[in-house]
């Protein structure tokens, strides 16, 4: 059960936080990874991206996972850069993700338990970064267009992370909107965003660590 349940941590982790509001930044390309060409409008659309994802300073919203298996999760988040976000999954799913700027806590409140990671040893540190350059960002797959929306596509190859990652946003008025990973065991899971208030003022206490609660009688 607990090798289960460290599993299902570090999946709920990867799955929803891994792209929140950026790709990992690398310093060198990944092995094997095949390099691409950036034209002109790639980069003036990975420079707008990065504008409007550094532009955003603190955010709320809604959001729903559709895991590898189908199944259907939903929640709210927090966000207040650098640092600190909140991501809450609405019952029966127990989890709840929580990092204070130095430490992520990812929380089981069915199981009681807390498992705590360094915040610059996960993508969060990278995550909620305000200090972003898609453009160099060796990482970058690939950028498509359709009518409406643009899409990034990444890959991420460390000795933490290892996937495909692929970040929707409207356009011409940039928001992020969804996206997908798929896992180096090609399982994917796409969240999408929904009700986005930038600019929210956001109660300090959002981004408290949760604790084990003690059990009567202990």
């Amino acid at each position: 059960m607990l090798a289960w349940h460290k599993s299902l941590m570090r999946r709920f982790v990867l799955a929803a936080l891994l792209a929140t509001f950026v790709v990992p930044t690398v310093s060198a390309a990944p092995a094997g990874f095949m390099h691409f060409e950036r034209s002109d409008a790639d980069k003036a659309d990975l420079d707008r991206i990065s504008a409007y994802l550094n532009g955003i300073h603190t955010l709320k919203g809604s959001f729903v996972q559709i895991g590898p298996d189908g199944q259907i999760d939903e929640g709210v988040f927090y966000l207040d850069k650098p640092g600190r976000m909140r991501f809450e999954y609405h019952a029966p799913n127990p989890v709840l993700i929580v990092s204070d700027g130095t430490t992520v806590a990812v929380a089981n409140r069915k199981l009681n338990t807390v498992d705590h990671y360094p915040l610059f040893s996960t993508p969060l540190s990278l995550i909620l970064s305000d200090d972003l350059n898609l453009k160099k960002n060796p990482s970058i797959a690939g950028v498509s267009r359709e009518p409406g929306e643009i899409t990034v596509n990444a890959r991420a190859a460390s000795d933490k992370v290892n996937g495909n990652l692929t970040l929707v946003f409207t356009d011409p008025n940039l928001e992020l909107r969804q996206w997908t990973i798929i896992d180096a065991q090609g399982l994917s899971t796409t969240i999408s965003l929904r009700d986005l208030k930038p600019g929210t003022t956001l109660d300090p206490a959002l981004f408290k660590l949760p604790e084990v609660v003690a059990k009567t009688g202990e």
